[in-house]
């Protein structure tokens, strides 16, 4: 399997537990192997989001994080559209679009491999 991408979105506070148990579920189901994953996204707004900075820490992959604007071009490829996630965000939906900025930045191009997956305040898209 190539590299791929895991965008992340979650409410505030969200355990570092909660998002690992989410990702290694997506993973299970797709079989797909933690050692492909190169990189986490997420918006800019979570950067003091301490669950995510441990998610990057404890997988030692980069999080990266983009703000609205760069994520409004990958709006068209969004399975889901959140007007939950556009009032807090300004953005259709965190976890795809980050998903896919980051596949597209690293990759040259990008397209959805997982849609977006829940579990409690936590949402999980990969991306190749």
């Amino acid at each position: 399997m190539p590299a791929f991408y895991a965008g992340v979105g979650c409410r505030r506070g969200c355990p570092v537990d909660t998002l690992e148990t989410l990702l290694r579920q997506a993973l299970d189901n797709q079989g797909l192997a933690l050692a492909d994953l190169h990189g986490i996204a997420s918006i800019s707004l979570k950067a003091g989001e301490p669950g995510l900075q441990q998610l990057a820490k404890r997988l030692d992959v980069p999080l990266v994080l983009y703000d609205c604007a760069q994520l409004q071009p990958y709006a068209h490829q969004l399975s889901h559209r959140s007007a939950t996630a556009y009032a807090h965000s300004g953005c259709w939906g965190v976890a795809e679009s980050a998903a896919l900025a980051l596949a597209s930045q690293r990759l040259g191009t990008a397209r959805l491999l997982l849609t977006r997956q829940v579990l409690g305040p936590a949402t999980l898209a990969l991306a190749c």
